[in-house]
């Protein structure tokens, strides 16, 4: 078999990448776009089992493409944007407590929602007009030989030079690869979806701003409802979310005052309100480059820590990915590049995870309500409640704002003042 070095892959060539989300097609085609810069024709394959065309598959991501997306597609892929899949431009954020709301509008680029299901299988059909084979399979096994990978699947047996992980969160696929390499899947929260189909009115009046919820409810770390065409997504994470706990969101008093016409249930759509349940990573993954492999988008854990981000970041990293594998080798020393490319995921992580520990816990003691009520006088605390439910900017820069001297002044000035107006039995906040 050619090319069976640990070097930069050569001419002829063979990659097989499972699972065909938005980080497998975007490693496919980056690949195959590179390989020809090169003057090299790699034989490369897309392993994915579920069928995006048609709708089968309910995907529990809220849906909402974040900047740079548009441009890592058009100019990294020579990829169109599917304007016209998108079923809402987002202007903004409104950001809820128990006690108050506070508006966060987009002043840069904006955000897209649209139905991930219809992405997929766009990006899908991106990747077989290139003519890049998918199989229609899902993995069974794998074998590291000092040669070549063989890659075990319901239909036929593939034999690669490097295999590309793009599983995401896929339980049978992660045992694989721990199994055979030692990976370890990344932390990750739960979360329940919904949707709630409105009426026309019901869409105008909600508008085009995401209600994002920090609700004290215990083990619901935050909430969202997320415009979308003739409905809104509705969704909550946890450690340890389930239908119950999503019963109980819909009930709290904030989202019912958001959720335009709920209490007339004749009108009602009979398909809202069915609950699916999720996973997404809030951590990274462990070992997850070696020799004759590679592992990008959720499936490493390589997320935005508080926000997600996971398209952007699954396009990102796949790209990232069929450069070092074109350009360094598909060896473990060889991806340490893979790791350096990815800094500014990784070495922001601690910071968003602490932000995100923050929201938690002043979510549960009422700190939260004097935080927005001081960013509705102070721009720079604003604008990092702004970057932070956006995920816009580092969140190392986010939390610098936070605390800066102005910012930290108008949280305590607002804090004394309501301490100082509050009744005796009452507690500070």
């Amino acid at each position: 078999m050619r090319g069976s070095s640990l070097g930069p892959l050569p001419d002829g060539g063979r990659v097989v990448i499972i699972g065909g989300g938005p980080a497998g097609t975007a490693t496919a085609i980056a690949l195959q776009q590179g390989a020809q810069a090169l003057g090299r024709c790699l034989q490369i394959t897309v392993v994915e089992g579920k069928r995006f065309a048609g709708e089968q598959h309910h995907n529990q991501c809220a849906g909402v493409l974040s900047p740079p997306v548009v441009k890592l597609l058009q100019d990294k892929l020579a990829v169109p944007f599917p304007h016209h899949l998108s079923r809402r431009t987002i202007t903004g954020y409104v950001l809820h407590t128990p006690h108050r709301q506070l508006i966060l509008d987009e002043e840069a680029e904006p955000s897209i929602a649209l139905r991930r299901i219809q992405f997929d299988a766009y990006m899908l059909d991106m990747t077989r007009q290139r003519g890049i084979e998918v199989l229609s399979a899902r993995a069974t096994g794998l074998e590291f030989h000092a040669d070549r990978v063989i890659i075990y699947t319901e239909s036929t047996p593939l034999e690669a030079d490097v295999v590309v992980g793009a599983f995401g969160l896929d339980e049978g696929t992660a045992a694989l690869f721990q199994h055979a390499v030692g990976y370890r899947p990344p932390p990750a929260l739960s979360s329940i979806v919904t949707k709630y189909h409105p009426g026309e009115a019901g869409i105008a009046e909600f508008g085009g701003r995401i209600h994002a919820f920090l609700p004290a409810t215990p083990r619901i770390e935050f909430g969202a409802i997320t415009p979308k065409g003739n409905h809104l997504t509705i969704n909550i994470a946890g450690a340890r979310v389930d239908a119950n706990l999503m019963t109980a969101f819909l009930s709290l008093p904030e989202v019912r005052r958001v959720l335009p016409c709920l209490e007339n249930a004749g009108r009602i759509n009979p398909n809202d309100f069915r609950y699916f349940k999720g996973r997404f990573p809030c951590g990274l993954g462990g070992n997850f480059t070696g020799d004759r492999f590679v592992i990008v988008g959720d499936a490493a854990g390589l997320v935005r820590a508080f926000k997600g981000k996971g398209v952007t970041s699954a396009i990102q990293t796949g790209i990232r990915a069929a450069e070092v594998i074109l350009h360094r080798g598909i060896s473990a020393s060889a991806f340490q590049a893979y790791h350096a490319a990815n800094r500014d995921i990784t070495e922001d992580l601690p910071y968003g995870q602490a932000m995100r520990q923050f929201a938690i816990f002043a979510a549960r003691i009422g700190l939260m309500d004097v935080i927005l009520q001081a960013a509705e006088k102070d721009i720079g605390l604003r604008r990092a409640l702004f970057d932070a439910v956006s995920a816009h900017r580092p969140y190392r820069d986010v939390i610098r704002q936070a605390i800066s001297p102005t910012s930290a002044w108008a949280i305590a000035r607002t804090l004394v003042r309501r301490m100082s107006f509050s009744r005796p039995d009452q507690g500070p906040f």
